[in-house]
């Protein structure tokens, strides 16, 4: 028997144990099988371990998208994309430039297209921003399980996003982001008492803090002289 005498049923249910690449793959083969690759129902969970795989033409993003995790364990990461702009060498700057937008414009796609979303997970995307997590908060009105990991740019404002946008928010990780304060994470307990919050180092990290431009003491010394 060949594979495309199988009903549409059996299709779609030999496609969800094939991973992205093999299913595109296989749908290259034949107009039929291309059909399956196409079906909304395929689509309803979306894992990313890079954000190059954002990319790809391995996957189709639509209403149909209930669950996203965007997963970046790299070393990069750490001695990269996690540095202070201001500490950054123009190497690292180089570096990021090349990656830097590119969870950012996946997820305004997501805000776009995806507008029944459950759950979001964001793990180790240094570069998004809050304005990134509240457009997805605001398009994506569904979204019930919010996770966010080692992200540097977020702040207390992705918090206050959850309050005012996150109706349908119930349960909030927000784990290794340095820059979530304890009183963020009161004003969410305080404000929206009904959602499982969870921070798991964050708010005993050392923030972000860019150095103050101190005038050297020699040169104080002498505009004391001068004046004296």
């Amino acid at each position: 028997m060949h594979l495309t005498q199988l009903n549409r049923e059996c299709l779609l249910h030999l496609f969800s144990f094939l991973d992205k690449d093999s299913r595109r793959s296989l749908s290259l083969t034949c107009h039929q099988l291309r059909g399956v690759f196409l079906d909304p129902c395929l689509w309803t969970l979306l894992h990313f371990s890079s954000p190059c795989q954002l990319k790809r033409d391995n996957f189709v993003l639509g209403p149909s998208l209930r669950y996203l995790t965007i997963s970046w364990y790299s070393s990069r990461v750490l001695q990269v994309c996690n540095i202070e702009d201001w500490l950054k060498s123009s190497f690292q700057k180089d570096i990021c430039s090349k990656h830097e937008n590119l969870v950012s414009t996946f997820l305004a796609h997501v805000c776009h297209m995806c507008p029944n979303l459950l759950s979001l997970t964001l793990s180790g995307c240094g570069h998004i921003t809050d304005q990134d997590v509240i457009s997805v908060l605001r398009s994506c009105r569904k979204l019930c399980c919010l996770h966010i990991e080692n992200c540097v740019r977020i702040t207390d404002c992705s918090l206050e996003g959850v309050v005012a946008y996150g109706g349908s928010v119930k349960e909030v990780k927000v784990d290794f982001c340095r820059n979530i304060t304890q009183a963020g994470l009161q004003t969410v307990r305080h404000k929206r008492p009904g959602i499982q919050l969870s921070a798991e180092r964050s708010a005993d990290m050392i923030p972000d803090s860019k150095p103050e431009v101190r005038v050297p003491l020699r040169r104080t010394l002498q505009k004391v002289l001068q004046f004296s």
